[in-house]
């Protein structure tokens, strides 16, 4: 196999000679400019497997030279450097579709990381994955088109976000996705993340509204042991965890101006330091966010800092509501219904045109999360092979109404009598228990399934399943 071919743009000659040298410890062919005339002539001359240029040339810049490969749609992977603190240049690079930056002085062990990425992602898809590495977390990589595929409807609006994905899945820079509560937008991180060439690599997700905020920079960057009270042994944070992969960091919105500052650094150097730790932690991870808040708003109120806001929100994937996509709800419904009774092991039931219109006809403000809990309780209460949606339980939680305790409810079983609907009965004891532990801890999942001895996870699977919701509550909301 050949070795990849580099070219280097820089015109500090030293600079310049440190990258030739660094980059042919590593292997690879190198070729070095100066200028953006220079480094024109030698992509006319022949192709590249990457660029890397400096941001400030003597006839121009980065991104002219830059700009001038996409307009001749060359497949070289393009890398800047750019002066400390030029966060505008480093965004300006990547919106113009650089793969990603540097901040100079440049560290030599980030940069042999950062192209080898660049020259694996600019390589052919069909190459064989490589082994997963050794502790780190197994995460599921599908293949890009089987992860597009999960985003189902083939509306004009899917259809831009699956393009979208498409575009933003070959660079580094980061995405915020937006949308509302229900709408899928972990979905969409995940095929950013199996479109891209970190697909081996762990996807690591993470719900900001859902970790106290004493525990937020352990739970982000590690802890040494004996770092504070509890800590038995050293573990390691979703940063570390993430490596080589992508971190998704759900309600983004939801941490606190503290741990935003934090999150700042960690994402500008590349670096984490764990609690109880004197070094930093080089690491590398693509953030992909996501909110259903309108953080640009939150920035001019001071919630959020506007510098983490253009540091996220590079490139934008904006994921459409249920009811901007209604030509989308049939299909939506035959998946829905597949997984959900491959799950349950219940027979497929027969969707009818007249529930369909009714669907249709239904406001599913809660998007495809309140599809999926309407399509759940139909499921579990159809009797015989046609499905019936009842729509009065999730009606009433769209319009925020108090906590509900179904209203039919089966009455109250004499002693050594059967239920004539055991899962409807069940269902019923199960609703009753998460509703006195959601109440009695205000409403804090967390609290609420520490209580039952559950997991977050398990407890908001439960809370949709049986269509649970607290008023006004979005901000614990998975994406």
């Amino acid at each position: 196999m050949h070795a990849a071919q580099v070219l280097v743009v820089d015109d500090e000659p030293d600079l310049r000679t440190l990258y030739e040298l660094t980059l042919l410890r590593e292997g690879y062919r190198v070729d070095a400019a100066g200028t953006v005339a220079e480094a024109a002539a030698l992509l006319q001359e022949r192709r590249f497997d990457a660029v890397i240029t400096d941001m400030r040339l003597p006839d121009g810049s980065g991104l002219d030279l830059l700009q001038r490969m996409a307009s001749q749609q060359r497949s070289e992977r393009c890398i800047v450097m750019t002066a400390y603190g030029s966060a505008e240049n480093a965004v300006e690079a990547l919106k113009s579709g650089a793969f990603d930056y540097l901040t100079k002085p440049v560290d030599l062990k980030q940069f042999r990381t950062v192209v080898a990425s660049a020259i694996q992602d600019g390589a052919p898809r069909s190459r064989s994955r490589s082994a997963p590495r050794a502790g780190a977390p197994q995460a599921e990589a599908p293949a890009p088109g089987a992860a597009l595929a999960r985003l189902v409807g083939e509306s004009a609006a899917m259809r831009q976000v699956k393009e979208r994905i498409g575009k933003v899945a070959r660079s580094m820079a980061p995405v915020l996705v937006r949308g509302e509560s229900g709408t899928g937008k972990e979905l969409v991180a995940r095929a950013i993340h199996a479109c891209s060439h970190r697909a081996d690599g762990p996807f690591v997700a993470v719900n900001c509204g859902a970790i106290p905020e004493s525990l937020l920079e352990a739970e982000f960057f590690g802890a040494r042991k004996g770092s504070y009270t509890g800590a038995t042994a050293d573990r390691q944070g979703y940063f570390q965890a993430a490596q080589g992969g992508t971190l998704f960091l759900d309600e983004i919105g939801d941490l606190p101006l503290p741990m935003q500052s934090k999150l700042l650094r960690a994402i500008q150097e590349r670096q984490v330091r764990s609690l109880g730790s004197t070094q930093e932690d080089a690491v590398d991870v693509r953030i992909v966010s996501a909110t259903h808040k309108d953080l640009a708003a939150d920035v001019q109120a001071g919630r959020f800092r506007q510098d983490l806001f253009y540091r996220l929100n590079v490139i934008e994937i904006v994921v459409p509501p249920l009811r901007e996509r209604r030509e989308d709800l049939p299909a939506l419904c035959e998946a829905l219904l597949d997984r959900i009774t491959q799950e349950t092991g219940m027979p497929v039931p027969d969707l009818s045109e007249a529930v369909i219109g009714q669907l249709l006809s239904h406001p599913l403000s809660g998007n495809v999360r309140e599809l999926e809990n309407l399509l759940h309780r139909a499921v579990a209460l159809s009797d015989g092979d046609a499905l019936q949606v009842d729509f009065a339980p999730t009606s009433a939680l769209a319009l925020g109404a108090e906590l509900p305790v179904v209203t039919t409810a089966p009455a109250p079983l004499a002693p050594g009598a059967l239920p004539s609907d055991l899962q409807a009965w069940l269902d019923q004891q199960e609703r009753e228990i998460l509703v006195q532990a959601l109440r009695e801890s205000g409403f804090n999942r967390t609290e609420a399934a520490r209580r039952l001895g559950l997991s977050l996870r398990q407890i908001r699977y439960r809370i949709a399943r049986l269509a649970i919701a607290a008023p006004g509550d979005e901000s614990n909301d998975e994406a």
